[in-house]
């Protein structure tokens, strides 16, 4: 691989036009990623998203600023053009890859006993209660959108098996739901739904207090409301249910693929910002990852 190394300097000075610097500094980068592959094992000519995804998680643990790892990518992801254009390999595995934006100020986590104290304060003596505590349950079971939450149907729940469609295109997915979310649901859907919709035709399965759909501003005003009341010193928006979701599963357990499966990114490199959030425990993983399974 020494005398592609040079090819590629080479190519990159007279064909590209990069500065001296330019290539100094990818050629450092790649023969870091070369020695990290050979050590691991893997032939850099039949690397997979999954080795540089490996190796980018690797920069970041050894800690690479954002920006050093940003550059690395930028000259592997040159260096497999290279390879391409000389038929040295069949593919390159840092097309079109994203990286977690490192400079981006993450929202706020909820603590698992925060999320319980926002989850209890809806009054379940009222259908809009009851419609409350079903939507706050169901947005932390299954780590979905706002979105997404606001334009279910009735049929994409199933309270016996447990567990929501999420049909936002073009990551449609089915999530499990644990036990509190499924009597919440189940609640609403005996005891409110009925005598909150306008008309017995209606197919969404959330309604605001008219009887129709209920929007995505009309949940912000609910999850402000709840947080006020709650006393959670924090700037909680629905958004903050979701990234909740997902620290939590994996700072008891879960797989970043699981969870990436789950929250409907096509990319694993989306997921892995919460491996960041979620702090380590002074005990046994939970039997089952979701705190509120």
């Amino acid at each position: 691989m020494a005398d592609l190394l040079d090819d590629f300097a080479e190519y990159m000075q007279s064909e590209r036009s990069s500065s001296k610097s330019t290539v100094q500094a990818y050629m450092r980068d790649i023969k870091q990623y070369m020695v990290y592959a050979k050590d691991n094992l893997v032939d850099v000519t039949k690397a997979t998203r999954q080795n540089v995804l490996s190796y980018v998680m690797y920069l970041e643990r050894s800690g690479k600023a954002p920006s050093s790892v940003t550059r690395a990518v930028a000259g592997i992801r040159m260096f497999y053009k290279y390879l391409l254009k000389e038929g040295k390999t069949r593919d390159n595995p840092v097309y079109r890859l994203k990286l977690p934006k490192g400079d981006k100020k993450l929202p706020d986590i909820l603590t698992v006993e925060e999320v319980d104290l926002l989850l209890s304060q809806p009054s379940q003596s009222t259908f809009k209660g009851k419609r409350d505590k079903a939507m706050l349950e169901l947005m932390y079971a299954s780590g979905m959108k706002v979105s997404e939450l606001v334009s279910l149907g009735v049929d994409d729940v199933d309270i016996d098996l447990g567990f929501v469609k999420c049909v936002s295109l073009p990551h449609a997915r089915i999530v499990p739901l644990g036990a509190p979310c499924i009597a919440a649901l189940a609640d609403y859907l005996q005891y409110a739904r009925f005598y909150m919709i306008k008309s017995e035709g209606e197919k969404k399965l959330f309604v605001n207090c008219s009887g129709t759909k209920i929007t995505r501003q009309g949940f912000w005003k609910i999850i402000k409301e709840y947080a006020k009341k709650a006393n959670i010193d924090k700037d909680i928006t629905p958004h903050t249910l979701r990234h909740s979701f997902a620290a939590h599963l994996i700072e008891n357990g879960a797989s970043l693929s699981a969870v990436q499966e789950m929250l409907g990114h096509s990319d694993i490199a989306s997921t892995q910002m919460y491996s960041r959030l979620a702090r380590p425990r002074i005990k046994d993983v939970y039997t089952k990852a979701h705190p509120r399974a």
